[in-house]
């Protein structure tokens, strides 16, 4: 069975889904349908399964299933954004693979934890729709208090765990080196993306030549109604009897195209809209709050993410 020769770590809203669509489209890469196996962050497990084939690895063997299709001639990859953040993960992908490539994506702290939070409201993991509270929560959810009833990752809500860049780069650098490991700043891929990518295929020994066609996916939204949301979730893909009953004359009137056209179109109008502008107050507390981490981390790539970030001009 075929074991990945190269991770994308994470973290979320950093770039990590777009980059796994485009390397998944060049021919020499084999990525799974499954994005975010998490197979490694044995720390950070779901309280809660997925249902059928999105039903996530926890034995090996399932786990390397994954990877059934590769052809032999092709590089085989995974991404998990939860790997970076893991204390296991690095230990764990070093006992199975200690010749795998690794590739990090990192973003400014504060339009990063912006990000993940609404994020993390749209995958029903978090409920408290202000950022400013959900960090104020995160004394209480670490002793376990205060966890939404139906978040799948409470683990997922410390959210200034998310922010030791330098610690968690340290972790897969101290079990694979420094030649393994390919550390990418977001707005690199946001803003020179061909080169950003080629890089990544020149990391990985592939032909760096293939044009890969740039991808946008998940953006962040605004989740307005999480149980609007579930209804339309239970209606459309649920196991009960009432679920089922209402979807049967629908299926008998409606072509599959048209039936998922409205669905998104309900989602789009009623369920997620666009974000609102961010608390620049908080946004600033942030900023000082993280600008020895961007410091440090400047220090360790040896490039100036102080400028770039804007943590010179904090005032």
């Amino acid at each position: 069975m075929r074991v990945p020769d190269f991770f994308i770590l994470g973290h979320p809203k950093c770039g990590t889904t777009a980059l796994y669509e485009m390397l998944r489209r060049h021919p020499q890469i084999f990525m799974p349908a499954l994005k975010e196996p998490a197979y490694f962050a044995t720390d950070l497990r779901s309280r809660f399964q997925r249902k059928a084939s999105g039903r996530l690895p926890v034995t090996l063997e399932h786990y390397l299933s994954l990877f059934d299709a590769a052809a032999p001639a092709q590089l085989v990859g995974e991404a998990s954004s939860s790997y970076l953040v893991s204390t296991a993960a690095a230990r764990n992908i070093a006992e199975l693979q200690p010749g795998a490539r690794l590739i990090a994506i990192l973003r400014e702290p504060a339009s990063f934890l912006r990000s993940l939070h609404l994020q993390l409201l749209q995958n029903h993991i978090e409920s408290e729709r202000s950022l400013r509270r959900a960090l104020a929560l995160e004394p209480a959810r670490r002793q376990g208090r205060q966890i939404p009833r139906r978040s799948p990752r409470p683990q997922a809500l410390l959210y200034s765990e998310r922010v030791r860049y330098v610690e968690q780069l340290r972790r897969y650098r101290a079990v694979f080196g420094e030649e393994q490991l390919l550390v990418l700043v977001y707005d690199d891929f946001r803003a020179e993306n061909e080169a950003t990518v080629g890089r990544v295929l020149r990391f990985l020994d592939v032909d760096p030549t293939v044009p890969v066609e740039r991808s946008e996916v998940n953006p962040t939204v605004l989740m307005r109604s999480q149980r609007l949301d579930e209804l339309v979730h239970t209606l459309t893909v649920g196991d009960s009897p009432l679920a089922r009953a209402v979807r049967a004359p629908v299926k008998a009137l409606a072509p599959r195209r048209l039936r998922h056209a409205a669905l998104h179109g309900v989602r789009r109008r009623f369920v997620v809209g666009a974000p609102p502008p961010p608390d620049e107050e908080l946004m600033l507390e942030l900023r000082r709050r993280f600008a020895p981490e961007v410091v440090a981390l400047s220090e360790y790539l040896d490039r100036d993410l102080v400028s770039l970030w804007g943590y010179d001009r904090l005032g």
